[in-house]
């Protein structure tokens, strides 16, 4: 296991024993209603830690309107203007997220760093492989996992040279393999907490699989104290993501849902009807096996580690129970009959 150094963020600590959803805010920096209406919404689905652009000065307006609106803690998304950090932790931000590197000289890293310090604020170093530094693209020949943890560990000695180790780094690539890679390297040489995530993942379809491939992994490895989906679409999607990703690899409680791809042996709607428990179930913290099977060759055989289940017969399906017990229904109660079984348990 990790020994991962303790890093509050608002009231979330990141030291290895809880995994954090984060998402970010997609509407546009200058829309204050609109992004606070959206941060409700992340956080009623399950956000943990918001994050925001803050481009402008105008931008540091939406800090205290979020702030107010919800819970959870707020991230300022800061690049070049080292200003817009001093005057977002003025405004009562929780973290502020730089690349020390583009930020200009030493004094200005000093005068974020001074500010995180003042209000006991942690800082997250972004490294992404398209805005890797030349110096280091000349060393590497191209944003190499080494590249990209060269870079951020020099970010990282910047902050401490100003005694200042409320650090958290992330390491993204849209490269899943060259993520994976890189946060594995980067877990070797630092204790400081890792957000994971594949930057510009894609569309929902793409970006699902590729975060599950390159988080999942990660995450079983025992390294990422946060982590984001991220897709080009609703960031409440985001939300849903992650929680599945934690849930399918034991890190979160939820149903989990177990059901086979059907067969020609199959008599009822296997396919709408695992489609409605698992919408019906969704939002459920119970720690459960729930499985919906075609027949009872994939029944109470394979599926006998769950909870309760129903494997489906002609025009009809059995309820099977983890202790053995069975009773026949008709296929039109299936849904009803399993969500009253769960209720139970």
């Amino acid at each position: 296991m990790r020994n991962v150094k303790s890093v509050k963020v608002g009231d979330c600590v990141l030291d290895g024993k809880h995994i954090y959803i984060q998402s970010m805010l997609n509407v546009r920096s200058d829309d204050i209603d609109g992004s606070v209406k959206q941060a409700v919404e992340l956080e009623k689905a399950g956000c943990e830690i918001i994050r925001a652009a803050i481009p402008d000065m105008d931008a540091v307006r939406l800090i205290p309107a979020i702030k107010q609106a919800v819970k959870i803690p707020l991230v300022a998304d800061i690049h070049f203007d080292y200003r817009l950090a001093v005057e977002s932790v003025s405004a009562g931000v929780d973290k502020i997220r730089i690349n020390p590197g583009n930020i200009g000289g030493m004094d200005r890293v000093k005068a974020v760093v001074d500010a995180c310090r003042s209000k006991n604020i942690p800082i997250r170093i972004g490294v992404n492989s398209g805005s890797l530094e030349k110096e280091l693209l000349a060393k590497y020949g191209s944003p190499t996992p080494e590249a990209l943890v060269e870079s951020a560990m020099n970010h990282a000695k910047l902050l401490e040279q100003f005694d200042f180790d409320d650090i958290v780094i992330s390491i993204k690539s849209s490269d899943v393999n060259k993520m994976i890679a890189s946060y594995r390297l980067a877990a070797e040489k630092c204790s400081y907490p890792l957000h994971l995530g594949v930057t510009e993942a894609g569309t929902e379809r793409m970006g699902l699989i590729k975060s599950a491939v390159g988080i999942g992994s990660l995450l079983c490895d025992g390294i990422g104290e946060t982590i984001r989906v991220s897709l080009t679409d609703d960031p409440v999607k985001e939300i849903e993501a992650a929680k599945d990703i934690l849930k399918c690899i034991g890190k979160r409680k939820g149903v989990k849902i177990v059901a086979c791809p059907t067969c020609g042996r199959t008599r009822i709607d296997l396919i709408g009807t695992a489609k409605k428990v698992e919408q019906a179930l969704a939002e459920s913290d119970k720690d459960i096996t729930v499985a919906v099977m075609g027949c009872i060759v994939n029944g109470p055989g394979e599926a006998r580690e769950a909870d309760v289940g129903i494997a489906g017969g002609d025009g009809c399906a059995v309820i099977f129970r983890k202790d053995g017990s069975q009773r026949k229904i008709r296929e039109e109660d299936i849904v009803t009959e399993l969500l009253a079984e769960v209720e139970k348990l």
